[in-house]
C-alpha cells in the first residue's frame, strides 16, 4: 500500500513507518527514564554533575538514526517532475508512384522506408508509433502502439501504387490519433476533433499532390495542436518513372511540404539522397511532456541514519567507556 503525503511525497510502507517511529519514541522514552534515574543515584551518592546536556548528546544522536532508520525503511519517495519525450507518432509514408522514382537510391520510397525504420529505432517506450500509407486514399497500415514492433513490420509491407493526396494523408493520420473518423466536407468544413498535444504526424513524401484540401487538413491538424513534419525524399532535378506504360518525369516539390509544416508548427527536412535520410531521426524533435515520476529516498536517508548511529556510538563510548 502507498500513501501519498501530500503532493510531492509517498511511502510505500506507512505501516512499517508508524512501528518505526512507535519504536523510536519508546526508545527515546527509555533512554530519558534511564538518564533520570542515573542522575537521582549519582546525586544520591554525594555525586557532584557537570552541568550542560553534552552527556546525552551521544544517546540522542543514537535515537535520532534510529528514527531517520525507520523512515528508510518505509519507502519515502519525492514526486519530481521528469521531462520526457511521450506521445503518439505517426508515420505518413507516400507511396504514389512517383515515388518509385530512382534520383534518391533505391528508390525514393525504399529510402524513406530506410529512414523511416530508424526514426522508430531511435524512440523510446514512451512513444506510441502508428503507420500510415497514402496515394489517393490512404490507409492505417498499423495503429499506435507502444509495441513498434508493429510499426517496422507495417513499414516493411509498403509497396508502390496509384496518386498522392497530401490531404488525405493528413486526415488519415488524425484519424489514427484520435480514433474517429476525420473528414473534410465538401464544403471545406473542418471537423473539431478536440486539442491532442502530444501528437506528431512526420510524413514522408516527395511533395506532389493530386488532392485539393491540403490547406483545410493541414488547418485542422493546427488546431488540434498536432505539429507535422514533413520529410521532402527526392530532388528537384527528378527522375522519370513508368507508370502504365508511360514514362513521366517526376520532381521533388518542397514548397507544399514546407507550407504544412509552418502552419502546423512542424518543420520540414529535406532528404535529397540516402546519407541525409538517414540522418532525419536524429533532426526530428518531438515534443517533451512532464511528468511525475517517484524518486527513491531511502538510500540517502539510510546513509544519514548510519552517520547519526556512529556518531551517537562514538560519543557515548568517548565520554562513558561504554557503547550504551
Amino acid at each position: 500500500m502507498t500513501e501519498i503525503i501530500g503532493d510531492r511525497l509517498t511511502m510505500s510502507s506507512p505501516l512499517l513507518l508508524a512501528a518505526g517511529l512507535l519504536v523510536t519514541a519508546a526508545l527515546a522514552w527509555a533512554a530519558v527514564v534511564s538518564a533520570r534515574r542515573r542522575r537521582s543515584a549519582l546525586v544520591a551518592a554525594g555525586v557532584v554533575l557537570a552541568r550542560g546536556r553534552g552527556a546525552y548528546l551521544g544517546t540522542g544522536l543514537t535515537v535520532a538514526g534510529v528514527g531517520v532508520l525507520a523512515i528508510a525503511a518505509a519507502g519515502p519517495a519525492a514526486m519530481v517532475p521528469v521531462p520526457r519525450t511521450a506521445g503518439t507518432v505517426i508515420l505518413a509514408v507516400d507511396v504514389s508512384n512517383s515515388m518509385g522514382a530512382d534520383d534518391v537510391a533505391p528508390t525514393r520510397l525504399a529510402a524513406a522506408q530506410r529512414a523511416a525504420r530508424a526514426f522508430v529505432a531511435a524512440q523510446p517506450d514512451s512513444v506510441d508509433i502508428g503507420v500510415v500509407a497514402f496515394e489517393r486514399g490512404a490507409l492505417t497500415t498499423a495503429r499506435p502502439d507502444a509495441d513498434h514492433s508493429v510499426a517496422l513490420r507495417a513499414i516493411d509491407r509498403l509497396r508502390i501504387t496509384g496518386g498522392t493526396s497530401l490531404g488525405t494523408a493528413i486526415t488519415a493520420s488524425l484519424t489514427a490519433i484520435t480514433g474517429k473518423q476525420v473528414v473534410i466536407g465538401r464544403d471545406g468544413a473542418a471537423p473539431d476533433i478536440g486539442y491532442w498535444p502530444s501528437a506528431t504526424i512526420v510524413m514522408f513524401s516527395d511533395g506532389q499532390n493530386r488532392g485539393g484540401d491540403v490547406e483545410q487538413a493541414a488547418a485542422v491538424a493546427q488546431k488540434a495542436g498536432v505539429h507535422i513534419h514533413t520529410v521532402g525524399v527526392g530532388t528537384e532535378a527528378g527522375a522519370t518513372v513508368q507508370v502504365d506504360g508511360y514514362h513521366l518525369q517526376t520532381s521533388l516539390e518542397p514548397d507544399t511540404l514546407t507550407a504544412i509544416a509552418r502552419a502546423t508548427g512542424g518543420a520540414y527536412h529535406p532528404a535529397s539522397d540516402a546519407a541525409r535520410l538517414d540522418g532525419v531521426a536524429g533532426t526530428i524533435d518531438l515534443r517533451l511532456t512532464v511528468s511525475d515520476e517517484p524518486l527513491p529516498l531511502a538510500g540517502g536517508l539510510i546513509g544519514l541514519a548510519l552517520a547519526l548511529l556512529g556518531a551517537g556510538a562514538a560519543l557515548t563510548v568517548l565520554r562513558s567507556g561504554r557503547v550504551i
